[in-house]
């Protein structure tokens, strides 16, 4: 299959590549080899490569940034994707875009489905969900909300750019890791997504939206304890209320998912103390030096 990445400099982009690669005649367009805010372009370069199936990991995910800069994240977030769609469905390609947990207001107690209602509170989160509506107009589409992602392509070293990549580098270097008590998720590790993504394009799963998360729920904190745990590790955590950070763009304080749905069609999700505990394997093989060329294990 022919399979068009966009987005492919990014860390989700990056690892999705590699991982289709193995199976597929994979494209990879990062935003200098096309500008997916020229509709033009993006038609004109579709037409020619003709993909069976795109992939857009392009996202611009500056969340506080958006709040000074709404035009720029309704670029990318939004139209862009809508290029991308009315393209798929033009070739009849199979089209996957990635969305939020930012897209509810954080006020529930359980995690959410796929049937909740979003409500989002940020030009950021906004920008996202009209992004999944425009995504929805190609009839062979795949929206999957995705959070706290964490890890780093097949091959690669360890990024260092993500929250759980900080406080694992806190905890190694006995230093202080200031994590929030009060805001809860599902955190989503890369390996675990590409393989889920895989499994929902080769497999001809149903359309629609899916929660492409790890199975369960955990504050920042007891995500940093486990992580503490799995080391061997007496930490130094300090625990901060989401109230006590100024941030320029609200976040929703609960926003766990569910991945229920994506399980029913049969593509599980490890728990995210599994996906943990495979993460830091791959951290210790790369510190070590030992070059890894795909993810530990797939679902």
């Amino acid at each position: 299959m022919k399979i068009l990445v966009t987005g492919a400099a990014g860390l989700l982009g990056r690892a999705m590549s590699a991982v289709l690669a193995d199976r597929h005649q994979v494209v990879a367009f990062t935003t200098r080899d096309l500008d997916l805010r020229d509709g033009q372009a993006v038609r004109a370069a579709l037409d020619a490569l003709r993909p069976e199936a795109i992939v857009n990991c392009a996202a611009y995910t500056d969340v506080d940034g958006a709040e000074d800069r709404p035009v720029d994240a309704l670029a990318v977030n939004a139209f862009a994707v809508r290029s991308l769609a009315a393209s798929a469905a033009a070739l009849g390609a199979t089209f996957v875009h990635y969305s939020t947990d930012f897209v509810f207001d954080g006020r529930a107690n359980v995690p959410y489905s796929e049937n909740d209602v979003p409500n989002p509170r940020s030009t950021y989160a906004c920008s996202k969900l009209i992004g999944e509506w425009f995504a929805a107009e190609a009839p062979r589409h795949f929206v999957l909300r995705v959070e706290s992602l964490f890890g780093a392509p097949p091959g690669e070293g360890m990024s260092r750019r993500s929250s759980v990549d900080r406080i694992v580098d806190a905890i190694l270097a006995g230093e202080e890791a200031r994590v929030f008590v009060d805001r809860t998720v599902s955190p989503s590790y890369l390996a675990d997504i590409c393989a889920a993504t895989s499994h929902l394009i080769e497999h001809e799963a149903p359309y629609g939206l899916y929660h492409c998360v790890n199975t369960g729920a955990c504050t920042w904190h007891e995500l940093a304890v486990e992580i503490a745990r799995q080391l061997g590790i007496d930490a130094r955590l300090r625990p901060v209320p989401v109230a006590e950070v100024r941030l320029r763009a609200e976040r929703p304080t609960y926003c766990a998912l569910s991945s229920a749905k994506l399980a029913s069609v049969g593509a599980l999700m490890p728990a995210w103390q599994d996906a943990i505990r495979r993460y830091l394997l791959v951290r210790t093989a790369a510190t070590a030096g030992r070059r890894l060329d795909r993810p530990v294990s797939a679902p």
